[in-house]
Formats: structure tokens, C-alpha cells, sequence
């Protein structure tokens, strides 16, 4: 088993009796936006032209194992400067197919760690799928679907998008159900793209709806490329997202993110405004489990310095792959996003 056993310093951030010498299990939940991880194959079914060598972006096998290298090495270090290892559970975003996050796993970074993979092809047009990542040692999935989105345009046409993700199992011994998003853009603008988010924040509901109707009880931490800010309608009318714990009532979904939103944090920017758009928000049972079960400690934005942007229009930003149309071999346009869940342990050794 991989866990890191928190030390009795920390015990006071965790409202646990200084007196109290007791050891601390984490477990770190993440989510990351890889920003088109596209093999170099050009697959007829799909969008996918540009991310090719003949394509616009003239993107080789050089091109996809530099991605590969700087995305692999952000996945281990996520959450890393605490637990001292690789995120347990990682949703993922923007990729083509299987393969690539098979190679993404199988890379040297991450290879050691164990990851499993559950992932379905979506019908979105540009051909991305949501994924999750899970350490095999850690989580044993026992159930998993994807959710399609149905979406009409103004045309009256089917507008394909990506599925919603949903795998529930065993995080250790205690049932859990993870959920990966990445909802519509807001390409053609905020108010015109808006319904198509507020149609994926109702998928969402119903989907957790769904789950707690065989059990009021059930845990459940959902993820992702939002496309919306915390503080967004399809967060608070749909979802009905709430950001301080004393409001929280059975059954409500905290969302932690709009604290972080609030104080100016985001996960990535456009024309000099911050975003939080990649989010992690969870059921209430989170913050407060039963005796010796896992709950919620914090969630924080991985922006470590490398992941920023030195020089040029996007300083100060997110480093990613392409800018300006022009390719500068960065990581991603997204921060990744991360949680902490502790529990007491008995054990007295930290192992990886």
C-alpha cells in the first residue's frame, strides 16, 4: 500500500488534540487538463488533422514525448510536497484515445506508480475523452459509465461534445464514486455558450441524484474542466453548490474552490482575468465521516514555477504546448487541481 503518514505537527491544522499522538493517512485526489494530448496519427474519424506532422501544427513523435515527459512529471509531483508521492486518483481531460494515456502511464515518471486506467471513447468532434487514474494498490473500481450529453444547436444539428464519467470502488476499504467532467467551452462567448454548460451542470445532478437514491449516504468527489467559475449558475442554480461548511445541510455538495475563486486564485487565464474553471467539489458526508473514515482536508491549485510562463504574450500564465499558433513546448494552458483526504492510521512507518 502507498500512503504517507502525516507527522503529529500537522495535527492542529487537522482540529485533532495536540495531546493526541496519533498518525494521519492522505490520500491525494487530482485533476488535470492536459491540453490536446494527441498521438501523431491521423485518425479519419475525427478532427484531428492539425495534430499530425503534415498538420498545421506539425506535431511529431518528437513533439508528443516532449508532452509526454513535462505531463508525466507534473502528475508525480501533484499534491507530492505532502504526501511525498503521485496523486492516488487523477482525473484527465483533452485526451485523443486509450493509447495516449497508456503511454502517459507507462512513461519512466510514472511507471513505478501502478496506474490504472478507466476511459471510454466520447463522441465529442475533436475526438478528446475524459479519463481516470487510479493506483492500483489503493483503489479497486467496482463500477463505472459514461454519461452522454446530448446538445442541439441553433441549426437544430447534434452538437457532440464529451461524455461525464462516473467509477465508483474502493479507496482502501471505503466505498467511493469519482466523477470527470469537462463541459462544453465557451467558444462563441460566455451568454451565447451558456446553455450548453447549464445543460451539463443538469446531467451532473442527475447523475448524482442517481447515486444517491441507492444510497443517501454515498460519497461522491466530482471533477473537472468546468468551463464555469464556482460562482457560476450552473454551480449555484443547477448544482446548488455551497462554499462555506456551516451551510452545508445532508445530501448538499461543498465546493471549496470558491474560497480559493474569492481570493483571486485561478487555474488559468485569458485576456488578463483568472479563471478557476478546474474544480473539484464533493458531498457534504466528505466533511463530516463517520469515526475513521476519510475526510476532506484542503484543495489547493498546482502552479508550481516551471508551470508558468517566463516571457512572451502569455507571461505570467500557464506554459503551454502552443502560443500564438506557434509551438513553444510547455505543459498545458491549466493549472492541475488537487484535494487531501485523511484519516487516522495505526501504522508508524511511511511507505511509497
Amino acid at each position: 500500500m502507498n500512503f504517507r503518514l502525516i507527522p503529529l505537527f500537522l495535527l492542529l491544522a487537522f482540529g485533532v488534540n495536540s495531546q493526541e499522538n496519533k498518525s494521519y493517512r492522505i490520500r491525494t485526489i487530482a485533476f488535470y487538463n492536459l491540453e490536446n494530448l494527441f498521438d501523431i496519427e491521423n485518425d479519419t474519424l475525427i478532427f484531428d488533422d492539425d495534430r499530425t506532422p503534415e498538420g498545421k501544427d506539425h506535431w511529431t513523435l518528437e513533439r508528443y514525448n516532449t508532452k509526454l515527459d513535462h505531463l508525466s512529471q507534473v502528475l508525480s509531483e501533484i499534491g507530492s510536497s505532502t504526501s511525498k508521492t503521485s496523486p492516488d486518483i487523477i482525473g484527465i481531460c483533452e485526451v485523443e484515445n486509450r493509447r495516449v494515456v497508456e503511454d502517459l502511464i507507462n512513461h519512466p515518471n510514472l511507471i513505478s506508480k501502478g496506474y490504472g486506467i478507466v476511459h471510454y471513447d466520447s463522441p465529442d468532434e475533436r475526438g478528446i475523452d475524459v479519463a481516470l487514474l487510479y493506483k492500483k494498490s489503493v483503489f479497486l473500481p467496482t463500477s463505472s459509465a459514461s454519461h452522454r450529453l446530448l446538445l442541439i444547436n441553433d441549426d437544430g444539428e447534434r452538437n457532440y461534445t464529451r461524455d461525464q464519467l462516473i467509477v465508483g470502488g474502493l479507496l482502501d476499504d471505503e466505498q467511493l464514486f469519482f466523477m470527470v467532467n469537462h463541459w462544453p467551452s465557451r467558444s462563441g462567448g460566455e451568454a451565447r455558450s451558456k446553455p450548453n454548460r447549464m445543460a451539463a451542470a443538469k446531467l451532473s445532478r442527475r447523475i448524482i441524484d442517481s447515486v444517491q437514491r441507492l444510497g443517501a449516504d454515498a460519497k461522491i468527489i466530482s471533477m473537472g474542466d468546468f468551463n464555469d467559475d464556482p460562482n457560476n449558475d450552473s454551480f449555484k442554480k443547477i448544482l446548488k453548490t455551497i462554499g462555506k461548511p456551516n451551510q452545508l445541510e445532508g445530501q448538499s455538495l461543498y465546493n471549496p474552490m470558491e474560497k480559493l475563486y474569492k481570493q483571486g486564485i485561478g487555474s488559468l487565464a485569458y485576456r488578463d482575468k483568472w479563471n478557476l474553471f478546474d474544480q473539484i467539489f464533493f458531498t457534504e458526508n466528505l466533511l463530516h465521516p463517520e469515526e475513521g473514515k476519510y475526510k476532506f482536508w484542503k484543495t489547493r491549485v498546482f502552479n508550481a514555477p516551471y508551470l508558468i510562463a517566463k516571457k512572451g504574450q502569455y507571461k505570467g500564465y500557464p506554459q503551454r504546448t502552443y502560443a500564438g499558433g506557434s509551438y513553444t513546448g510547455g505543459y498545458s494552458d491549466h493549472f492541475p487541481v488537487y484535494m487531501y483526504l485523511i484519516k487516522p492510521s495505526s501504522e508508524e512507518k511511511t511507505t511509497d
